[in-house]
């Protein structure tokens, strides 16, 4: 380390006596200057040490307003980068260890102090100051590498993870809606002389519906795609966000509901709602996800309520059912991708639907929560903001992005 040619030193020392010996054993100094600032309380001192620049600073032990050890506290907190030498008129070895253990840099018996000593104390607190520094900063640098490092191995067995659930999760959900498929497709060839009109049209109908499932699953995991790549944005058009929902709700009663059981869905208006801009799809991914959802996991003969409620600056959208609920410690992990609650049993899943309902909530600019209660019932609260200050030219759609 380079000293600097003039070292300027805060003395703290409240006997003028012992500060004058101390600045005329500093003058006998070949090739080294020394400045001194003497004060004769800690108050001063701390004062001094924040307004001017100092390269060390010479604490006496016994002072009128602080002793022993003590005093070293509020310096090294008001001014942590300067070296410490304390200065005592006593030649106690557990002190000067107990002094370096609290922060300063070095211990010295003033009636002892010779010149060499002296410069030679001054000059190792400064050097021993800056290695300490130093290796402090590396330190911090070292600890910040091992901490982004860290962050990125746990990113990416996350994403082994999400890899390994995601070809677990499409093998099992390809695999049922495809052997539907080859399996009526089958029948149809070999035996349609011997099925009626009616059986005809039903393994048809099943290839439709298997159909229909891979393409929502094919849906599914491409939004989510877009999502994670950032490239899911709002693309808004004038819409009767009323009638939408109306006609969203009829759809899952009339198709939907004879799969999981007769779940009435009884949607309410609650509120005058006039045209606005909304982005039709990620509204259709948010209300499908969460009503067919509460189908499924409602019990037999129960009821679902949609309640669409019209606020100044949002709007929020509630769906309650009467179903198997959600366990407390299921609650946390409820969005993560592919996650299922261990109580869902053999209900047929993905573990995607309620990840792309937070996902196009959050694009959207919105919020969603959950209160749950075993075997009781579920309500989803999804809140998304009014886009009233946006105007549509010519009926074409307008882009925002969150992200």
């Amino acid at each position: 380390m380079v000293l600097s040619s003039c070292i300027n030193i805060l003395l703290i020392e409240d006997n003028p006596a012992e500060a004058r010996l101390l600045r005329e054993i500093l003058k006998g100094s070949q090739g080294q200057t020394f400045e001194i600032v003497h004060v004769q309380r800690l108050a001063d001192g701390l004062q001094k040490a924040t307004q001017q620049r100092f390269d060390v600073i010479l604490l006496d032990l016994t002072l009128p307003d602080s002793e022993g050890l003590s005093s070293l506290i509020p310096l090294m907190e008001s001014v942590p980068d300067l070296p410490i030498v304390v200065l005592t008129n006593h030649n106690d070895d557990h002190l000067a260890l107990d002094a370096v253990r609290a922060g300063a840099q070095d211990y010295l018996v003033k009636r002892n102090a010779s010149l060499e000593l002296l410069v030679r104390s001054i000059c190792y607190a400064i050097e021993r100051k800056q290695v300490a520094e130093k290796l402090r900063r590396e330190n911090q640098s070292l600890e910040a590498s091992i901490k982004q490092r860290t962050a990125e191995l746990t990113k990416a067995q996350e994403l082994n993870q999400l890899k390994s659930e995601f070809v677990s999760m499409l093998s099992h959900d390809f695999r049922n809606p495809l052997n539907t498929i080859l399996l009526s497709a089958g029948l149809l060839e070999e035996s349609r002389d011997r099925l009626t009109p009616e059986q005809q049209v039903n393994y048809f109908q099943m290839i439709r519906n298997a159909i229909k499932d891979m393409d929502q699953l094919l849906t599914e995991v491409l939004l989510l795609g877009r999502s994670d790549s950032g490239k899911l944005k709002c693309h808004f058009i004038p819409l009767n966000l009323e009638e939408f929902c109306g006609h969203l709700v009829d759809n899952i009663n009339q198709s939907q509901q004879p799969i999981y059981g007769h779940c009435p869905i009884i949607f309410r208006c609650l509120g005058e709602l006039p045209s606005e801009l909304w982005d039709t799809n990620l509204v259709r991914h948010i209300l499908n996800n969460l009503l067919t959802n509460a189908v499924k996991y409602s019990a037999p003969k129960g009821v679902v309520y949609f309640d669409l409620m019209v606020e100044q600056d949002v709007i929020v959208f509630q769906i309650t059912d009467q179903g198997i609920g959600i366990p407390p410690e299921a609650l946390p992990k409820l969005f993560n991708p592919f996650y299922r609650a261990e109580n869902v049993d053999n209900i047929a899943g993905t573990g995607l639907g309620l990840t792309i309902v937070q996902r196009c909530v959050e694009v959207y600019g919105g919020k969603i929560t959950v209160v749950s209660e075993l075997n009781q019932g579920t309500t989803f609260t999804v809140t998304l903001p009014r886009q009233k200050d946006l105007v549509v030219v010519n009926h074409s759609s307008v882009e925002h992005s969150y992200y």
